[in-house]
């Protein structure tokens, strides 16, 4: 990092302070009961408070990493992964939301891992990867099925062919992620919602809107419309 960025980090931060005033913490210098915990994949791109306009402590309990994923492995066995199991079992809170976004370069590692074999290098990265590798195969046998094709394996398709393939494992892969935690009994009493932030307009024509695809296992875009009601029913599409 260098003196330039050192010093612009901490003028960004001054700037927070300035933002959030002298009271901001009042109600939350002891303890946190955050309404919703966010699972979002680490990308500089995707701002998990900026999507919901938080400006202020306390709303959300925010976690992020390679690929969106709610899913780590103790003692060989899966279950739901500390940064979601925490809150929703000791600070009250009972919304978990699951975010994908288009263009993830997860999804797109996991796909040429299934195609060609092709693993990232580094070890860390590869080993978050891996835990979407079935993922990423098992969606593109099902869109196989579904479009009577290859799913978007054949090397003639074109680019947006393949953008839309790898955006469509995307919302896949978010579908994934809320079927596994909704059988973790940590998340039993949680509603869980999975959304797709699009900022290549493959659902949408607004930059930065996120998309529900995924309300407690419902997936069918019109009942999900319902839920949400007409003032957002814009808010609700599907790849898939």
């Amino acid at each position: 990092m260098t003196d330039e960025l050192l010093a612009e980090l901490l003028d960004r931060n001054d700037g927070h302070v300035a933002a959030l005033g002298s009271d901001a913490f009042a109600n939350h210098r002891e303890g946190q009961r955050p309404p919703v915990v966010s699972v979002c994949c680490a990308d500089s791109r995707v701002s998990q408070e900026g999507m919901w306009g938080v400006d202020r402590p306390g709303f959300l309990f925010a976690a992020g990493n390679i690929g969106n994923r709610v899913r780590t492995v103790v003692d060989g066995e899966p279950v739901l992964d500390g940064s979601v199991a925490y809150p929703l079992g000791h600070t009250g809170t009972g919304v978990l939301v699951i975010i994908g976004h288009t263009g993830c370069g997860a999804v797109g590692a996991a796909l040429d891992a299934v195609r060609t074999g092709t693993h990232p290098p580094e070890p860390g990265v590869r080993a978050d990867v891996a835990e979407l590798v079935p993922i990423v195969g098992d969606g593109l046998s099902d869109l196989a099925t579904d479009d009577g094709g290859d799913g978007g394996a054949d090397s003639e398709k074109t680019d947006a062919d393949a953008a839309t393939t790898r955006n469509r494992l995307v919302e896949y892969n978010v579908h994934a992620q809320v079927e596994f935690a909704l059988d973790d009994d940590a998340a039993t009493d949680a509603d869980v919602y999975g959304f797709v932030y699009d900022f290549h307009r493959a659902y949408g024509d607004r930059d930065g809107a996120a998309y529900l695809v995924n309300a407690n296992g419902e997936r069918d875009v019109a009942e999900l419309r319902e839920r949400v009601g007409e003032a957002n029913a814009d808010h609700v599409a599907s790849l898939l």
